[in-house]
């Protein structure tokens, strides 16, 4: 998955998309052009299905830029529309690509899209079959009844072939049963994945399957005593990545909160620009008296003795938004690294490596849990003012070295340009738009939704409670009772 992947349809398009390639012996440059124009069209079929709005708010991929040039009296412009309709140049292959060639339906050899190793259905080919003809077609024109002829293909028609397809490679099956050695390890960790998001759904319901996910797996003795998350490697993994979230969480939303108090660079917001001895002093202005030592024996512990995470962090997130309470955070996550980093915290098995595992990383980072637990040991008995002033000091240096990372040439004005929303100039700082407090997706919300349109998860929008699992996601994930 990516942050795009939205629909199960577009992965069987460009696996039906790769079997026309392979049998047009495109070459990169074909292979893009007919990739362009199938997205347009799908599109454009689903709009036309639906003059007056889309239905069942499933907006195709790149529907903005196709709208304004489809007519229900002369049809669509395809070759114009396919070159306008997305900025990149292969389109929202572009976000699918991977995860399809990861899935194994798409192979990808040069720029050249062909089939992956498990086949495309006939079903599937067949469904496509109008849509790619018109797309790998040299017509620049499509009229209204041809779109129509296409329809089949449109978001939200169904087609029980596809579903079976996709739903047997999402969860590893064949048949319903699941035999590991018929599958490669990417697709076993996908199945676990699965099956742990099932399990979370299956014991928390809700109406969110990251909110199932963080209930069930970050928190608790669950990962020991449930019989499939017990059983699954992958859920100490998951709940390790579950808890780094919250750190990465708190040090977006502190940046933000900073980045917000510089005004713009005319001024216009009625803010001013600031200097980094202002930054310092403003972040210090947030945090009570007392010192770091204090804060942190106001936490408890990150773990109980049996090596399970204690929820430090929702009970935080429960408080008025406040740079303290992100600070706060950080410094739960510097509590959870040093019981994983100082060896003497007791610990059950190999449950608490693996969380560590993930929650840590394979390497040091800027700014990561260890950074900050190193940060705890040097200003433990210091004010809490005087890391605040560390901290802000450290944001405004890892966005220097971030922006220098992405500096690129401008071609328009020969000079380089700086991809940040926080300047300087004159030793002040200043900003020219704001930074958002958006959480970074972890794909959970995407794997979700694709797993309920290949019927494996099921909302009814009348009950608190609405995720469930349906009949084929506990017989495809050997769900327990």
């Amino acid at each position: 998955m990516s942050s795009v992947t939205k629909y199960a349809r577009y992965y069987t398009l460009y696996a039906a998309a790769a079997v026309e390639g392979e049998r047009r012996d495109l070459d990169a440059q074909g292979c893009r052009e007919l990739l362009r124009r199938a997205e347009v069209l799908l599109a454009a079929v689903q709009i036309a299905q639906a003059p007056g709005g889309i239905p069942d708010g499933l907006f195709p991929h790149g529907h903005d830029g196709v709208y304004p040039r489809l007519s229900a009296d002369d049809g669509l412009d395809l070759d114009r529309t396919a070159r306008a309709y997305s900025p990149r140049s292969w389109g929202f292959w572009s976000q699918y690509g991977a995860p399809a060639q990861v899935l194994g339906i798409v192979g990808y050899d040069g720029g050249r899209i062909r089939p992956g190793r498990h086949e495309c259905p006939a079903e599937v080919r067949e469904l496509f079959a109008p849509l790619l003809a018109l797309a790998g077609s040299r017509r620049t024109e499509v009229r209204p009844a041809e779109l129509q002829e296409a329809g089949a293909a449109a978001l939200g028609q169904p087609c029980a072939e596809e579903r079976n397809w996709l739903a047997s490679l999402l969860t590893a099956t064949r048949d319903g049963i699941h035999r590991p050695e018929e599958w490669q390890a990417t697709d076993r960790t996908r199945r676990a994945t699965l099956r742990v998001l099932a399990r979370a759904v299956a014991l928390h319901g809700g109406d969110s399957y990251t909110g199932a996910l963080r209930e069930t797996v970050a928190f608790g003795t669950r990962l020991t005593d449930d019989p499939v998350l017990s059983a699954a490697p992958e859920a100490a993994r998951w709940r390790g990545l579950l808890l780094r979230h919250y750190s990465v969480s708190a040090w977006r939303s502190l940046w933000a909160d900073l980045v917000t108090e510089v005004g713009t660079q005319d001024g216009q917001d009625g803010g001013q620009d600031m200097s980094a001895a202002e930054l310092r002093a403003w972040l210090c202005d947030q945090v009570p008296d007392g010192t770091v030592n204090e804060a942190l024996a106001g936490l408890g512990p990150a773990y109980d003795r049996a090596g399970h995470s204690v929820p430090i962090e929702p009970r935080l997130l429960e408080e008025k938004p406040a740079p303290w309470r992100d600070i706060r955070v950080l410094l739960a996550g510097g509590l959870r690294a040093r019981d994983g980093a100082d060896g003497t915290h007791p610990r059950p098995g190999t449950l608490f490596a693996g969380v560590q595992r993930a929650f840590l990383g394979d390497r040091r980072e800027f700014l990561d849990p260890m950074w900050v637990e190193a940060l705890m040991r040097e200003y433990g008995d210091r004010p809490v003012r005087d890391l605040a002033s560390r901290l802000a000091d450290d944001m405004l240096a890892q966005s220097r070295r971030v922006a220098l990372r992405k500096l690129r040439y401008d071609p328009q004005t020969g000079g380089l340009k700086i991809f940040s929303r926080l300047h300087m100039r004159n030793d002040r700082y200043f900003r020219i738009g704001e930074e958002s407090k958006a959480e970074i997706g972890i794909r959970i919300p995407q794997l979700g939704s694709i797993g309920r349109q290949l019927g494996l998860f099921e909302a009814d929008a009348g009950q608190a409670s609405s995720l469930t699992l349906t009949g084929a996601a506990r017989t495809s994930l050997d769900m327990v009772a």
